[in-house]
């Protein structure tokens, strides 16, 4: 009887332990497919210019309000048919995801910056450093986001810095907190004690031992993030305090057709659309990506 509990233990184990490869193999094809919708979002919005059929500012009010499939006098359809100005909705669409990106990328690399910084100091440093970078998380948190972003825009004026400013600076805390999270942890480990006791500054540590073993994290909170910018620049424009018009942006053009949502829902649609497929496969990838990196998952 004992002798058979052996035998059968590998036939349930060998299951579990092939599927896990299988599992992994799968994620990376969706890590890769999202990657390359943002390349070829990226792609057409660096190409805005030669792909888009129209000017994206160009009003003709005998074109306003015109349904998807339209044929212009001059024989050219507008795709997606044309708002209350008579302008392309295909092409402010297109032109559009140049401003979701700028600011997406820019407030990516922002809200990094200050976060890692800040958490790195507070997780290594501790005490009244960490004390300090946490409470002011804290207090960011508790304080609504909406209510800081008009001061700001209020005091600086809505311009394009602005918004990457805003929109950045309202993402440092996620990469603050877990960034702190882990160097705490890391910080009591044995090789970090033996490279102190070697004489090894307190740079050489953060850029050559604790940037590497948490690259990871970083990595996948700037993709997330990256949907979260996305959006969070869609709402500002929304509301009048991101992107002003004539330049597209999603945000904007979501705005300018809710008027007309019951005579001409195309041009509040189509924008809404797009936003809602870049923000969830970014935000998928963020998350297929944390699946991939997981240290739990990679198995032996």
């Amino acid at each position: 009887m004992a002798s058979s509990i052996p035998a059968s233990a590998p036939a349930e184990v060998a299951p579990a332990a092939a599927a896990l490869p299988t599992t992994r193999r799968r994620t990376r094809r969706l890590v890769i497919a999202g990657g390359l919708f943002v390349v070829a979002l990226t792609a057409m919005a660096v190409t805005a210019p030669w792909i888009a059929p129209r000017d994206p500012e160009r009003q003709s009010l005998r074109a306003r309000l015109k349904a998807p499939g339209w044929e212009a006098p001059d024989g050219r359809a507008h795709v997606l048919g044309t708002d209350h100005l008579g302008r392309d909705i295909l092409s402010r669409v297109i032109y559009g995801a140049r401003v979701s990106l700028i600011v997406g990328f820019a407030a990516v690399v922002v809200g990094g910056l200050v976060g890692a910084t800040l958490g790195i100091m507070a997780g290594f440093r501790g005490g009244f450093v960490d004390t300090v970078v946490m409470t002011l998380a804290d207090a960011q948190l508790a304080f609504p986001f909406i209510l800081l972003a008009i001061g700001i825009i209020a005091v600086l004026g809505p311009s394009f810095p602005t918004l990457i400013v805003v929109v950045g600076l309202s993402g440092w805390v996620g990469y603050a907190r877990i960034l702190r999270s882990q160097v705490l942890v890391l910080r009591s480990r044995e090789f970090i004690d033996a490279i102190h006791a070697l004489g090894g500054s307190v740079g050489r540590i953060v850029i050559r031992h604790l940037l590497p073993n948490v690259a990871s994290s970083l990595i996948v909170i700037a993709t997330l993030e990256l949907a979260r910018a996305i959006v969070l620049e869609a709402t500002l424009s929304f509301l009048g305090l991101g992107i002003q018009p004539p330049t597209p942006s999603w945000g904007g053009m979501i705005h300018e057709g809710r008027e007309y949502l019951d005579s001409a829902w195309w041009i509040s649609t189509f924008p809404g659309l797009v936003l809602m497929a870049t923000s969830l496969v970014v935000s998928r990838t963020g998350d297929w990506l944390r699946d991939l990196l997981d240290p739990t998952l990679r198995g032996e």
